[in-house]
């Protein structure tokens, strides 16, 4: 199982053999399209609402429930089944099914003729965003070197939002062509071009080394690792996987809950996951994906001028992740957490006192900038570091369950936020729904201080290790 690598590479269709640092960059960038799909179809609906308030009349409530179907059940259901479905069938074969449906989908939502079908659309999109969400993140951790995990994993969140951006850019530019009030229509087609290039890509990708170990594919996952990594890495890499896959192989095939059951130290680390991912939610970036032009043109913009303002917040998040990307490689990433959490919250304080302001151009433009300044503190530390620590966080044997119930907390805190943003601002008014993001970004920077633990600069396996010491400890510990 574990002898001497022969050779050092994978042979191509030509016969040479590919560069392990080429194959990284086409599979980081043919999987991140989950990313770019993520992103794109929930900022789409941004600047699409604007125009199907007029088109299929919408009240509050359906406008909340036409941005949140698909975020829950959509997403949610995709993000709780798709984990455990890629530990089954593999996170390639996920992918390739989640591709297949973001084609289906999205010319459904395109070509609605109601909102029934339009919401029914966005539910399914809604599921292969979820899925996405989970087996992306998880896919490029598991195949990439450790030394690079940090850089690659987060590409798949500058591709999020680079969707985001493209979503506000084609938002703004067909407004602007087409005067027709279905321009939505195209506004949400665009969608298909990058899904059929996950699909058609994936076809062409292995599985990941860890799941082929999982499943006793041993020659499977030798090879993807000659692939994937250099030469003089891949021997220390393999024998870690299967010193790990091993020991669990010898316990027997025990089911998931039956795992967790055995291993409290598991259990505590999958509600520090929830917990955390449910934290990315209340930032309050949904509001800022969302409802950023229908806030700016209640505000006192003119709804062109919003739409291009929410270019602006797109063009953001693309240089504050780029940003983060290189802090990443300076700093923790619990560190970065804190900063992220604080700055976050510090944001929200602004914002609020700028809606106490008297109506203005002015109020209207610094309403912008605290959006900005939300954004900034939550693309550049916390957005390049969420994803990441959670796809490092658990060990193999509940890895696909635990990204799924940690993004499936995630999702439905996203559901909620988004649904009753509408409801809750004109209720209470704006003040009291952004003192609320104040308070629960405060209480996130304290829960992270207290349990995220820092994952930099070890391989998977290390961090299995080194977690099971902590969390075992704590576990007995307590009264």
């Amino acid at each position: 199982m574990s002898g001497k690598l022969q050779s050092t590479g994978a042979l191509t269709t030509t016969g040479r053999r590919e560069d392990p640092r080429t194959f990284m960059f086409r599979l980081t960038v043919i999987a991140s399209l989950g990313g770019l799909l993520f992103g794109f179809d929930t900022g789409v609906i941004a600047g699409a609402l604007v125009y199907l308030q007029e088109d299929f009349q919408l009240s509050a409530v359906t406008e909340g429930l036409v941005v949140t179907s698909l975020l829950f059940p959509g997403a949610t259901a995709g993000a709780l089944l798709g984990g455990p479905i890629a530990d089954r069938v593999g996170r390639k074969k996920s992918l390739v099914m989640a591709g297949v449906i973001f084609v289906i989908s999205t010319a459904v939502c395109a070509l609605a003729p109601s909102v029934v079908i339009l919401v029914a659309g966005r539910i399914a999109l809604g599921y292969a965003v979820g899925v996405a969400s989970v087996v992306v993140p998880l896919y490029l951790a598991e195949m990439a070197p450790a030394s690079q995990r940090g850089r690659i994993v987060t590409v798949n969140q500058l591709m999020l939002v680079i969707g985001l951006f493209l979503a506000f850019v084609i938002n703004a530019v067909l407004a602007n062509l087409i005067s027709d009030h279905t321009v939505w229509r195209y506004m949400l087609g665009v969608a298909v071009v990058p899904a059929v290039g996950l699909l058609v890509g994936m076809l062409t990708l292995p599985d990941t080394p860890r799941w082929y170990a999982s499943k006793q594919m041993w020659a499977d996952a030798r090879r993807t690792l000659q692939r994937a990594h250099l030469a003089d890495r891949v021997e220390e890499e393999y024998q870690q996987i299967a010193g790990i896959v091993e020991a669990d192989h010898i316990k027997g095939r025990v089911p998931v809950l039956a795992t967790l059951r055995n291993s409290p130290w598991m259990k505590r680390l999958i509600v520090i996951g929830i917990i955390l991912a449910i934290a990315q939610q209340t930032t309050g970036i949904n509001v800022v994906m969302y409802y950023a032009p229908t806030v700016l043109e209640s505000s006192g913009l003119t709804r062109s001028a919003s739409l291009l303002a929410s270019v602006t917040v797109g063009i953001a998040m693309i240089v504050f992740t780029v940003v983060g990307m290189w802090i990443l490689g300076l700093m923790g990433r619990r560190r970065m957490m804190l900063l992220g959490f604080g700055g976050v919250a510090a944001s929200h304080l602004g914002l609020l006192v700028t809606y106490l302001m008297p109506d203005s151009t002015i109020r209207s433009y610094m309403i912008l900038a605290f959006m900005l300044l939300v954004t900034a503190f939550m693309v550049t530390f916390l957005g390049t570091t969420g994803f990441l620590v959670l796809s490092e966080l658990f060990p193999l044997p509940i890895r696909g369950f635990a990204m799924g119930a940690s993004l499936g907390g995630l999702w439905v805190a996203n559901s909620l936020i988004s649904f009753l943003f509408p409801i809750l601002a004109e209720q209470f008014g704006s003040v009291a729904v952004f003192s609320g993001f104040l308070v629960l970004n405060v209480l996130a920077a304290l829960f992270a201080f207290r349990y995220i633990p820092e994952t930099k600069g070890r391989t998977l396996e290390e961090l299995e290790v080194e977690l099971h010491d902590r969390f075992t400890g704590a576990v007995a510990g307590r009264p």
